[in-house]
């Protein structure tokens, strides 16, 4: 081919050159954070050409005019770690997507967490996309910043900031079993499965070392937790949230030490594990050991906490978490009361007496396990899938001291004197939960916009009791006679041995079917409805617990429902009204004298309220008043002398209804406040063994919490304070009963009121530089005296005054 029939095809290529050089593109997409949610202003920019925008309000962003090349293309946004893309152009492109990770060394956090976006896991507990201000439900968020704050150690110290939220008891300070609005023992969850099925609400000890946040959900979650099963589950619910991989460099090691012996070490490290940023680690963990204001006790704990995320494209993510806490405890039944079941002459025993034996020991092992799923649809559309599971396996060796007065045929003692015996029990706890869940967010219908979940999940619960005789000398039925004002033998006889009781064990199986459908519907910026209803099939195939026998199968199958409003007067304020309902199958297979079963127990709740935001988000203050009364309860028929006729009457009407109010946040910017105040009014009414009008077990009228710190910034730069007082009301300590006896409980005698008290604590904080703290604290500094009971079986005193010292390193 000659040169000159070249020449046009030369000129075409050299055009088209030209052309795709001088071509230019429109470049659109979305940044959004971890949650799914736009992140507004965000920086977008392309590096090296000078070309760039600042994303809209909803995440979205153009660029315009893009030359046709190579390019590397970034977001970056305050609180967020920036995040780079390799494009190629050639044409316009319209899905960019920016998914930017919390950076919490940017980030100012509150004690709540952060102002714009959602506290970690929070969907596991109510499975919506929600903020904790916009969802229906009353829900309280503490942050780990809030933890550190307060050298918080276990969850009582935590959850005492949320108002209504209180100690039921902890067993021998073995346990923390918590209580709201007048239920005793709400469910105690970690990453959104149970720990502990025990129907009571015994709980566990939690380490606050791999603790991200706690959120508290008040009030009746059957809607996203399924059936309540337990004496607590309308209550509400506690989720303790453990820590979650990053993706940049990071960590912490800390080291505290204080009064009665306390030393405890702690270590968090994260970051990412490839040069792309798309696999990420953590691991946080601790080691405790303390005496104990009560000779002969001490407590020593580990704990480890390690996470694995990966992502590997824009819009999946996969996370591994595990937890593991090996905790072994001298469980301490504390103190004796001196006075009969009506009269608080609570004994301040010295704390050179321990009721108990030197080698009783309670020994705990929990592991939890999850896998989470999350694939983005498409901006608006999210498909979440996760597989929780919890192993708890307890032993316990103890002695107990008692009364007689007539059990196994032992005569009274003097009001000081006890009969020690001796007792071994085990337990294996294993909780599932699998579920799956489609989400979306601001999915519009003509003039409706919706933020919905559709969800199944798939629970089960195991649990079996070893129990064990005692072998005692001379046949005797106890141990040994202690006096409380003479000295006390701490060494268990070793004629004492335990043997294994197959006849004495129980246990339960149960295992549950769950379908949810949940939606907020939004007519106008400043009106939303909600409709939820789940419906729930369970199925128990194996109980002999407590009195609740089961024989062969028992299915139970109950619909839920959840409605209500919030209108908002404007972008900060919510005015929130629900009813929602719960059910209880424990019983639901008792019959009444006709034999006909009576059917699911069921709580309704209302509830009303103000959830509000100030100061540019950095303050938080709602108030909520609830109602909750009982259905169908079934209870046991009675005749006159106290004697069970062998079937059951439909009872009902205990009521609950109270007001909180919380505060939490910043008024300044060193200024932080925490303020709560609950009044609890609750009541059993229609009831066959309780007085009328009396009181639950351990439940205050009042309740009252308030904190502050507040940080220098010019001559005492790096210097903070902090100071806050807790109040617990007067509260029962035992049921009033007419016609039946427990632990404690004489018919017709009205029991005695444990004391109010209230605890002051202070601190001081120094900050060297970015790295290194020094805190310097002091708990209880006035040292009340206060008491945590369970009946009278356990009187426990409150922690004395504490002193102590936390040296952080960050890095």
């Amino acid at each position: 081919m000659s040169v000159y029939k070249k020449l046009p095809l030369l000129l075409l290529l050299l055009l088209s050159s030209i052309n795709f050089m001088y071509s230019q593109a429109i470049l659109q997409g979305v940044v959004k954070n971890g949650f799914n949610e736009p992140i507004p202003y965000a920086n977008v920019s392309l590096k090296g050409i000078g070309l760039g925008t600042q994303a809209q309000e909803d995440g979205t962003f153009i660029i315009e005019n893009v030359p046709y090349s190579n390019y590397k293309i970034s977001a970056s946004a305050v609180g967020y770690a920036e995040m780079k893309k390799s494009i190629e152009v050639t044409g316009n492109i319209s899905n960019i997507t920016f998914i930017l990770e919390n950076n919490t060394q940017l980030e100012e956090v509150e004690l709540f967490g952060s102002r714009e976006k959602r506290a970690e896991k929070l969907e596991t507990l109510t499975r919506l996309p929600l903020k904790p201000n916009e969802q229906l439900q009353s829900i309280s968020i503490l942050s780990n910043k809030l933890i550190d704050q307060q050298n918080a150690l276990t969850l009582s110290e935590v959850t005492k900031n949320v108002a209504g939220v209180y100690t039921f008891s902890t067993y021998g300070n073995i346990r923390e079993s918590m209580s709201l609005r007048g239920y005793r023992g709400i469910p105690l969850l970690k990453n959104g499965v149970r720990i502990n099925s025990d129907f009571r609400g015994v709980g566990v000890i939690t380490d606050m070392a791999g603790v991200d946040n706690i959120q508290v959900l008040k009030g009746i979650s059957a809607i996203s937790q399924g059936l309540g099963g337990d004496l607590g589950s309308v209550g509400g619910v506690i989720n303790v949230v453990t820590k979650t991989p990053k993706f940049y460099n990071g960590g912490e090691i800390s080291l505290r030490a204080g009064s009665y012996g306390k030393v405890r070490p702690t270590f968090d490290f994260y970051g990412p594990l490839n040069k792309e940023k798309t696999i990420a680690f953590r691991v946080a963990g601790s080691y405790d050991r303390a005496d104990s204001y009560r000779a002969k006790v001490n407590s020593e704990r580990f704990y480890i906490n390690p996470s694995l995320a990966w992502k590997p494209d824009d819009k999946t993510s996969i996370f591994l978490e595990m937890d593991y806490t090996d905790d072994s405890t001298t469980p301490d039944q504390g103190t004796i009361n001196l006075g009969d079941y009506s009269t608080n002459n609570i004994l301040k025993l010295s704390g050179s007496k321990f009721l108990g034996f030197e080698s009783d020991r309670y020994t705990s092992v929990n592991s939890t396990y999850a896998v989470r799923f999350e694939r983005e649809i498409n901006n608006n559309v999210t498909v979440k899938a996760g597989y929780f599971v919890s192993d708890l396996e307890t032993y316990s060796e103890a002695s107990y001291a008692f009364e007689g007065g007539g059990r196994s045929g032992l005569p009274e003692l003097t009001n000081t004197q006890r009969y020690r015996e001796y007792s071994g029990n085990g337990r294996s706890d294993k909780n599932s939960v699998l579920q799956i869940d489609l989400v979306g967010k601001d999915i519009k219908t003509g003039f409706l916009t919706h933020t919905f979940q559709v969800g199944v999940d798939y629970r089960n619960t195991t649990f079996d009791n070893t129990a064990y005789t005692t072998n005692y000398p001379d046949d005797n039925t106890y141990v040994d006679i202690i006096d409380v004002t003479q000295p006390i033998n701490n060494v268990l006889p070793s004629s004492i041995s335990l043997e294994l009781n197959p006849a004495g064990a129980s246990g339960s199986k149960t295992k549950s079917y769950g379908f949810t459908i949940q939606d907020k519907i939004s007519f106008t910026k400043w009106a939303d409805v909600f409709f939820g209803l789940r419906y729930t099939s369970l199925e128990r195939t194996k109980g002999n617990f407590i009195g609740r026998s089961l024989t062969g199968a028992k299915r139970d199958d109950a619909i839920n429902p959840l409605a209500g409003i919030n209108i908002k007067p404007n972008e900060n304020i919510i005015i929130f009204g629900s009813y929602a309902s719960s059910s209880n199958p424990m019983t639901s297979f008792y019959r009444d004298i006709n034999g006909k079963e009576l059917g699911t127990e069921r709580w309704d709740q209302f509830e009303t309220g103000v959830k509000s935001n100030w100061l540019n988000k950095a303050l938080r203050f709602n108030i909520t008043y609830f109602l909750t009364s009982s259905k169908n309860l079934n209870l046991q028929a009675i005749d006159p002398a106290g004697n069970f006729l062998g079937y059951y009457l439909k009872g009902g009407e205990d009521t609950r209804n109270g007001i909180e109010v919380e505060l939490i946040g910043r008024i300044l910017p060193n200024l932080e406040i925490i303020g709560g105040y609950s009044y609890l009014d609750a009541k059993y009414k229609d009831h066959v063994s309780y007085y009328y009008n009396s009181s639950p077990i351990n439940t205050p009228k009042h309740t009252a919490n308030f904190w502050a710190r507040y940080r220098f910034d010019k001559s005492l730069k790096g210097l903070s304070l902090g100071a806050g007082a807790y109040y617990l009301g007067e509260r029962p300590h035992n049921v009033w009963s007419r016609n039946y006896t427990h632990n404690g409980v004489v018919p017709g005698v009205k029991p005695f009121d444990l004391k109010a008290y209230t605890t002051v604590n202070i601190q001081a904080s120094y900050q060297f530089n970015n790295k290194v703290s020094l805190d310097v604290f002091a708990n209880n500094v006035f040292n009340e005296t206060g008491f945590n009971a369970y009946r009278t079986v356990y009187l426990n005193r409150i922690q004395p005054a504490t002193f102590g010292t936390t040296l952080r390193y960050k890095f």
